[in-house]
Parts: C-alpha cells; sequence; structure tokens
C-alpha cells in the first residue's frame, strides 16, 4: 500500500491475537455487537466520583494543583513548613525571643538544602529573612555553606535579593572572601541586568581599596596585574595610565566594549556604572564623548521598569509598599541617580552637552517631579543648574517653576530647598554652597569644552580666593561659569525672565511678607528673605521695588514689637539680629525704614548682647546717609562705653 502503511488483513490478524474484537460488519445489529462486548471487554475499572458542587470542584482542583506541585517541586512539603514560620517570624509585634526561637528552627529545617532553597520564589524570602534576624555565627553558617554558589545566585530572580543581604551583613573578612570572589567576573556580571545589582552592592559596601580593584577590572584587563594600584590614594584613570605609561587609545578601546553593552540594555542606575562613564569621559575624544551622552539621554528621560528594593519580602507585606514601589518605578531614572555625587555629574553632563531637543526632553521628563528633585541633597544642584543654562525660559517656567511655586514656602525652610531659589537671587554664592557643591556644578566634559574652559576648569589652585572672585563678579560674571555648550541668552536676562516675568517674585514675596517672623529666626529660611530684601544680586529684582519695600515694611514691623517672654525680639535672636545687621549694611532703604520704625529712639535698650550689632551696624555703614541716621543717638553710647563697635576683620567674619 502507498505510504509504507500495513495491509487490511495484517491489522485484523493484529486484533484476534491481541484479544480484541473485529469490527462489526456493516449488516450486523445491535445485538449482535452487545454479544460480542460482554464477551471480550475486561471488567471496567470503578470509576471515581466526579465532583457535583461548586466546594466539590474547588476541593478536587486544589487536590490536583497539590499532587503537581509535589511532582515538580521536591522540597515543596518544606516550602509549606517555611512559609507558616516565615508569616510569624515577620510580623511586626512578636518579641525577639519567639523571632529567635523561629528563625533557628527555620534554619535547622533549611540545614543542607541552602542552594535549592535559595533559588526559589517563596524559600527565597524565608531565608533572606533569617539571614537578617538570626545571630552571627548562623549567618556566618549560611555564608560558608553558600559561598561557592554566590556568583550563580546573583544571576537568579529571587535569589540576587538574599545575596544582596548577605553582601549588606557581611563581615570585613567575608566582604573580602566575595569581592575576591568577582575577580574577572565583574564586567560579565555588571552586563547582567539582574547581576548588575549585586555588583553595585558590593561597590558601595567596600572599602577604597576593594573599591579601585572592582574599578580596574573595568579599565583594562593590564590594570589587573598591577595589585599595588589598589593601595594608591587616587583611582583617577588619568593619573594611572600616566604612572604605568599605558597607551590611552587602548584603555579607551577597551572600556567601551564594557560601556556600550551596558548603554545599549539600559544598565545605567548604579553607582559603579556612573564612576566608569565619568572616568570614561575624562580620555574620550570629542566623537566618544557626545556619543555615550546621545545614548545616555533616552534611558535618563524615560521611566523604568526595574523595581529596587532591599528586600524582597517586602514586596508582600503592605499594599501600600507595592504602590509606592510601582510609583517609583514610573519616575524617570534621571530622578533616581540624585542620590550620588556621580549621578549628579553624569546628569550635568547630559544637561550640559546635549542639544538644545535633548534639553527640551530632559525638562519634560521632570514634569510633576521638580519637588522631589528640589528636596534633595543633589537633585536640588541638578535643577540650580537648570535654571542657570536653559535658554528656553518658557519651557522652563511651564515645568519648573510652576510647579515649584505651588510649594515655594517649604521650599524657602528646606535647606536643599531653598537653593534653587537662592540661585536665581544670587547665582553661585559661596554664602549658600560649599566649595564641593560649587565645583560641581562647575564639572564639564574636558573634550566637549573649549580650550580656555578645560584649562581653567583644570586650575585649582588657591580655591578659597577662587571661590571668593566668583560669588562678587561682575553682573553676568558668575553666572557665565555655568553655560551650556550651545547656549545664546544672556545669564541676566534669563534669571530676569524666570523671577518677574513668570510671576514667581510675586508669590515669593508675597511668601515672605505673610511668615516674616517665622524666616527671620530660622537659620535657612533668612538666606531667602535677605536676598529678596535687597534685590538679588545685581539688583535683578529692580521693576519689583514697590513690593520689596512692602516687605521692608513687614520685617521693620516684626522688630517694632516689645519684648516678650512668649516670643524672642528680632534683634535679641542669634539669626534675625545678623540678617537684620546685613541688611542694614547692604540695603540703605532697609535701613532707613528699620530706623524710623523700630529704633529711633530706643537705641540705649538695645545696646547690649546681639541686639548691639544691630544698632552699631549705623555707623558701619559705607552710606553716608544711613550713618547720619544714627549718629546723633548712637555716638554717645559709643563714647560712654555702653556700646561697643567690632573690629573691621570681626564685621567681616559676621
Amino acid at each position: 500500500m502507498a505510504g509504507g502503511g500495513d495491509h487490511p488483513g495484517a491489522n485484523k490478524r493484529k486484533r484476534e491475537a491481541a484479544g480484541r474484537p473485529k469490527a462489526p460488519s456493516k449488516g450486523a445489529g445491535p445485538g449482535d455487537a452487545a454479544k460480542r462486548k460482554k464477551t471480550y471487554d475486561a471488567p471496567a475499572a470503578k470509576p471515581k466520583p466526579q465532583p457535583v458542587t461548586a466546594k466539590d470542584k474547588r476541593v478536587a482542583a486544589k487536590e490536583m494543583s497539590e499532587s503537581r506541585k509535589m511532582k515538580r517541586k521536591p522540597n515543596y512539603n518544606l516550602e509549606k513548613e517555611l512559609a507558616v514560620l516565615w508569616e510569624k517570624m515577620r510580623c511586626r509585634d512578636v518579641s525577639k525571643e519567639n523571632r529567635s526561637k523561629l528563625v533557628t528552627e527555620a534554619l535547622r529545617k533549611m540545614d543542607g538544602k541552602y542552594f535549592e532553597i535559595a533559588g526559589s520564589h517563596v524559600t527565597a524570602r524565608v531565608l533572606q529573612t533569617c539571614v537578617k534576624w538570626c545571630s552571627q555565627p548562623e549567618r556566618d553558617a549560611v555564608f560558608v555553606a553558600l559561598q561557592p554558589h554566590l556568583l550563580h545566585l546573583s544571576r537568579k530572580k529571587y535569589a540576587v535579593f538574599l545575596v544582596k543581604k548577605l553582601i549588606k551583613l557581611a563581615t570585613k573578612k567575608q566582604l573580602a572572601l566575595f569581592i575576591s570572589s568577582l575577580h574577572g567576573h565583574v564586567a560579565s556580571l555588571l552586563r547582567h541586568t539582574i547581576g548588575a545589582a549585586v555588583v553595585d552592592c558590593a561597590f558601595h559596601q567596600a572599602t577604597p581599596p576593594q573599591k579601585r580593584s572592582l574599578l580596574l577590572e573595568l579599565y583594562s584587563t593590564e590594570l589587573q596585574l598591577f595589585k599595588d594600584l589598589t593601595e594608591q590614594k587616587s583611582c583617577s584613570l588619568l593619573e594611572t595610565i600616566s604612572k604605568l605609561g599605558l597607551q590611552k587609545s587602548s584603555v579607551l578601546q577597551y572600556m567601551t566594549t564594557v560601556i556600550q553593552p551596558l548603554l545599549e540594555k539600559g544598565i545605567v542606575e548604579y553607582s559603579i556604572v556612573h564612576t566608569v562613564i565619568l572616568e570614561y569621559l575624562t580620555i574620550a575624544d570629542k566623537t566618544s564623548a557626545s556619543d555615550v551622552i546621545r545614548q545616555l539621554i533616552p534611558h535618563l528621560t524615560q521611566g523604568s521598569s526595574v523595581v529596587d528594593g532591599d528586600e524582597l519580602s517586602g514586596v508582600a507585606e503592605v499594599p501600600t509598599k507595592s504602590k509606592a514601589k510601582k510609583k517609583r518605578s514610573s519616575e524617570p531614572l534621571l530622578i533616581r541617580i540624585m542620590q550620588t555625587r556621580e549621578g549628579l555629574k553624569i546628569g550635568l553632563a547630559c544637561l550640559k552637552h546635549g542639544s538644545a531637543k535633548d534639553r527640551k526632553k530632559i525638562i519634560k521628563s521632570l514634569k510633576g517631579q521638580n519637588m522631589k528633585l528640589a528636596l534633595g541633597d543633589y537633585g536640588c544642584l541638578f535643577l540650580a543648574c537648570l535654571l542657570s543654562i536653559v535658554d528656553d525660559t518658557k519651557l522652563v517656567t511651564k515645568v519648573v517653576i510652576d510647579e515649584l511655586t505651588k510649594q515655594l514656602k517649604e521650599l524657602i525652610f528646606d535647606k536643599n530647598g531653598r537653593r534653587p531659589l537662592l540661585q536665581l537671587l544670587h547665582p553661585l554664592c559661596s554664602r549658600y554652597l560649599t566649595p564641593t557643591d560649587l565645583i560641581c556644578l562647575k564639572y564639564s566634559v574636558p573634550s566637549l569644552v573649549s580650550k580656555d574652559e578645560a584649562s581653567e576648569s583644570a586650575t585649582k589652585v588657591n580655591l578659597d580666593s577662587k571661590l571668593d572672585d566668583v560669588a562678587d563678579k561682575e553682573p553676568g560674571g558668575s553666572e557665565d561659569t555655568l553655560v551650556a555648550s550651545d547656549s545664546k541668552k544672556d545669564p541676566f536676562k534669563r534669571r530676569q525672565e524666570l523671577l518677574v516675568k513668570s510671576e514667581l517674585f510675586e508669590v515669593l514675596i508675597e511668601t515672605c511678607i505673610e511668615n516674616v517672623g517665622e524666616l527671620l529666626r530660622t537659620n535657612f529660611g533668612k538666606d531667602v528673605l535677605y536676598e529678596v530684601a535687597v534685590g538679588g544680586k545685581n539688583n535683578v529684582l529692580e521693576g519689583v521695588t514697590d513690593r520689596i519695600h512692602v516687605l521692608h515694611n513687614a520685617i521693620a514691623s516684626d522688630a517694632e514689637r516689645p519684648r516678650t517672654e512668649d516670643v524672642e525680639h528680632a534683634f535679641d535672636n542669634y539669626h534675625s539680629s545678623r540678617v537684620i545687621r546685613k541688611m542694614i549694611l547692604d540695603c540703605p532703604a532697609f535701613a532707613a525704614t528699620l530706623w524710623k520704625k523700630a529704633l529711633k529712639g530706643k537705641c540705649k535698650s538695645f545696646a547690649d548682647g546681639f541686639s548691639s550689632k544691630v544698632v552699631a551696624a549705623y555707623l558701619e555703614s559705607s552710606d553716608s546717609k544711613v550713618k547720619d541716621l544714627a549718629k546723633s543717638e548712637v555716638q554717645p553710647l559709643i563714647d560712654g562705653g555702653i556700646l561697643k563697635i567690632p573690629d573691621h576683620k570681626a564685621a567681616e567674619k559676621k
């Protein structure tokens, strides 16, 4: 027969040999078929009772699921026992003694099976919780058992959280053992979407020599051979290359092979990656540096689906945490990397050296995130830079300024939140920014700036005098140190547009008037109040002097109040006395208003304590009109030894 099939006669003989009945002929009746069935059929097995009710169906389905899980998971019964213990030990109201007993019991059940348990969806959580709450000897036993498998577990979806927990709680010796086990695997593990988190965790916990050993593996294969490099004080790549006489081109080529896969996969949220990219930019040529920045910007401006949690067990604890993680995962990566100085520099590099279209994309990604950015230690510096270099003030006003204006009071009283406002009022002032912050704000990629700017940024001699020069430059001078690669707008005009045309100043002055007493007496609020009261650097608020005079009257009215035990007088408070003194020295209009309202005829009562600095400021003023106002009343107090004027050096320090 065609196709290789058996002959029909052969099928008949096979059925008869097997004892099966032959097929009925066409003319056979139903009775004959019944007789043949009765003659040849084997006894039928008793059928299982079929579930009838919905409850029976659920029970049957559960039994079937349990039987399948038992076949699929060899440690299924152990998982069930551990899950019961885990639910008890992770409760917040459980006592330390009971939790310790539960942890010990769970570890006893898992003994010898740590590796199999670490990769399971359920038991990985249990073991992680046990590692968190167990004693140090018990934790050491778990580490010893898992140490040969840590690199393998670092690539597992659930075990990675256990590995991170072991690293964070490791002793110095255990951490050194783990970092030494990473030798030769740093680059490959960093390219893994799951394993990269383990390398970054180890990088955070490592000592400076250990950090250098991890970084050297990402710079060049040759550098791994020089163990003494880990002991040097500076881990700058340029210094290392010059010290060893390496070819910059070969190092650049190797680092490109390391960084390119990270950019393609979007693994750019980790500090170790930021450090490597920043070192790469120091030696990269113009084309290579521009290419890296061009690839970084899409990753920074789009939300990531990666959920960064210290404990996997926290996902199932309460619904609010899962909502918070979901919200965090929708944030642009730019917000999340602003936790470190390296992340800030990456953001500044993209902002300064990206195109106008790139800056527009960055600004739009900040919508709804500006307050969180402004209140962060490094995010506030990023916003300050953004307000100083972006020419499209309409877009900045719409996305950034309008959002900050709605919560202006919170910003003014916050240590970090006030900095973007102070940057607009008095750019790059060393009174409000530390030397490290100022240097960080001026960060630029060497190959993407002009030769003059590069040589200026490379010069770090006499830092203190340099910072003083920054604070005291002429109009447009201090702002010019923060510019984008293609910025064209005058810095002073940009400040006016963001402050006055955006109507930020109206809300700012109104907030200062409403909270003048509290602002005067707080360490951070007084700085914003002072800058608004004097009109900002280079009189940037020149067009709104009427509203500033209203603020002067509000400050004078607060100082006019008599001394009481309930509220400390403005002249007697440490912060307010100093800021009022500075206003008298720098703003003659305020000095005249304060004298008429609060000090005329009352100088003797304020001639001691902190208030004496306020009274003496009138004779220290460089304005002759201010001196003439108070000379007739203050000079006799000085002659009589009641009031003392501090010498020039002391006055300068204040």
